[in-house]
């Protein structure tokens, strides 16, 4: 049994009450619970997508201090590892739906990181034409179906896709994002009802980054979350979200299970958010020292790229590939900053569907 296996944790299986201890980084022998050992085209695509969210909301934090972005604004960073490792696993027609900690996950679904920034400072040439903002944002083209402001909302509307799947019969999969938080709500427990009773392929994801808010999942929720599905009969696994390579290989047990007619799965991702619940929020519920032992022993990024260079990969290349985004990124904060606002018209747009007499 390799490591990441042994910090998985199913409902099939008796499972220790302790809390899984910090994982330390990985060695090649160890990245996932299956036999399958990740090429180096594998980790540098992963690699590459987490750091393109990592870069991205440092710049949308960077634009937020300068103003140019207004409203709430919800930060993914250290959470890379769960969208990045989920996302790689699905299949073309599977449709995507979180809460309102969105952007990572819509870079993940290859949304233009041009047209998410630039809703981010409200501009024409956003996913929403600017009227959207930070927590509502969609593309039917890439199959996400949002972010949403209301807590829960993602999880009942994602059994909603996934009753769609079944309906079409495209063997498909609805992946719903929700957070730890969210995971306490009354909608959760009847999407869950749903869900079982009439086997719809829903893929529940619980993003437990230890804090709802500023209160911590210790003081909020009562035994494990990947185990509220039991009593409908719903399998659920706890994963280490700071590992890209166990999420991945989690992923796509559930997602097999599900598309094999079996009907919902509950994955909780045990993972952390380095910054704020929101950039008004300064995180005193916390330490620094937490903070920081997360960034230094477990960080997802910095896992992947030093198993890389174990792998000969020169730093040199690794730095180059941070270069491109950077510029990639640069770009998109510029197109954010030129794109025009939305006309005073707007307002009276895309409010309700024109119906033809």
């Amino acid at each position: 049994m390799t490591a990441s296996s042994k910090a998985t944790k199913k409902t099939t299986k008796k499972s220790s009450d302790k809390k899984a201890s910090a994982s330390k980084t990985p060695s090649l022998k160890s990245v996932s619970n299956s036999a399958k050992k990740p090429t180096t085209e594998e980790m540098l695509s992963l690699y590459k997508d987490m750091l393109l969210i990592r870069r991205f909301e440092e710049k949308a934090g960077q634009l937020y201090g300068m103003g140019l972005i207004g409203g709430f604004c919800h930060l993914y960073i250290g959470q890379e590892a769960v969208v990045t490792g989920i996302q790689s696993v699905q299949e073309e027609q599977d449709t995507v739906i979180t809460t309102y900690r969105d952007h990572g996950h819509m870079l993940a679904c290859g949304m233009d990181p041009k047209g998410v920034m630039a809703e981010l400072t409200g501009r024409t040439g956003g996913y929403s034409s600017g009227k959207g903002g930070s927590m509502h944002m969609f593309s039917r083209e890439k199959n996400f179906y949002g972010g949403h402001g209301i807590v829960g909302a993602s999880t009942a509307i994602g059994t909603g896709l996934g009753f769609s799947h079944q309906y079409k019969g495209d063997n498909g999969v609805a992946v719903a994002y929700m957070g730890d938080g969210s995971a306490n709500q009354g909608q959760v427990a009847e999407s869950y009802n749903m869900a079982a009773l009439w086997k719809l392929p829903v893929l529940y994801v619980i993003e437990n980054n230890k804090y709802g808010m500023g209160t911590s999942v210790a003081r909020s929720s009562a035994g494990e979350l990947y185990r509220r599905g039991e009593g409908y009969g719903i399998p659920g696994e706890q994963v280490d979200g700071m590992d890209v390579f166990a999420v991945q290989n989690a992923a796509r047990q559930a997602l097999d299970y599900i598309r094999s007619g079996n009907g919902p799965y509950i994955l909780e991702v045990l993972t952390y958010r380095y910054r704020g619940h929101s950039m008004s929020d300064p995180a005193k519920y916390r330490s620094k020292e937490e903070v920081a032992k997360y960034k230094d022993e477990q960080d997802p990024i910095a896992q992947v790229k030093n198993l890389m260079m174990e792998e000969g990969i020169p730093e040199d290349n690794l730095k180059s590939i941070d270069k491109d985004i950077k510029a990639i990124i640069a770009e998109a904060a510029q197109f954010a900053q030129e794109s025009p606002e939305p006309h005073v018209d707007e307002l009276w747009t895309d409010v309700l569907i024109p119906v033809a007499e």
